[in-house]
């Protein structure tokens, strides 16, 4: 946090260094997908030598997901094309508005801005031969997306998930979870509501995400039931 002295953001812990939540997937027939585009992007991108990325799935329109959009335009230049970015109506819509520019007649493609095709999802559909799964979750009042890729789903900013939404998350494997803190927050799951919702999820291994500055890695890892951990900027994960 910006101007804190507390012990996580002065911790040497390499896992205590978050940058904004994001998660970077290779699915089994080589495409490459970006959950939520953070203001960190370039950062994120140099860090772990993203080289190439051929969809964009955005979970909602909050600035800290979707602020990173202008430096898609390097991987429109690495590849070619432009970048499918595929989210809820409202979020696309808000993208539209935040990046105006990029979308205006006549705008300049030389670089200048990024090339996005906006594609609005709500039922299931196709990346390459996977299936991709919207998940309706509550971020407080607003109503936002995880996803399901196979067996495993990614339910970042997260307050609740309605019992619509349970029979879509059915047989998961592994689990992304948001857990902002341990004092309640409007907007967000704490770490002991996001252990129930673990639980009764059932995935084999849930991982929680989004935490702030209140929970140190080390320590509320030293706590968690079997089966949980925090996640950290550079996790891997093989699905299988």
């Amino acid at each position: 946090m910006i101007g804190c002295d507390c012990d996580v953001c002065r911790s040497t812990d390499p896992r205590d260094k978050r940058f904004r939540t994001s998660i970077y997937v290779e699915l089994d027939d080589g495409t490459r997908v970006l959950v939520d585009t953070t203001p960190d992007l370039r950062t994120q991108a140099l860090r772990h030598d993203l080289r190439r990325v051929d969809a964009i799935l955005l979970t909602h329109a909050h600035a800290d997901h979707i602020m990173g959009l202008d430096d898609v335009r390097r991987f429109n230049h690495l590849s070619g094309r432009s970048m499918p970015i595929y989210g809820a109506v409202d979020t696309l819509d808000v993208v539209r508005r935040m990046f105006s520019y990029a979308f205006e007649a006549g705008a300049s493609r030389g670089g200048g801005v990024p090339a996005l095709d906006l594609m609005t999802v709500r039922d299931p559909f196709q990346l390459g031969t996977q299936q991709i799964v919207p998940i309706p979750i509550q971020h407080g009042p607003w109503e936002i997306f995880g996803y399901r890729i196979g067996a495993f789903a990614y339910l970042t900013d997260c307050s609740a998930i309605p019992e619509a939404s349970l029979p879509l998350l059915h047989g998961v494997d592994v689990v992304v979870l948001d857990a902002l803190r341990r004092r309640p927050h409007p907007t967000h799951m704490t770490l002991d509501q996001a252990i129930a919702l673990a639980r009764k999820l059932g995935a084999r291994q849930t991982y929680f995400t989004h935490m702030a500055h209140e929970l140190g890695h080390a320590a509320t890892s030293a706590d968690l039931p079997d089966g949980m951990a925090l996640a950290f900027d550079g996790l891997t994960v093989d699905i299988g």
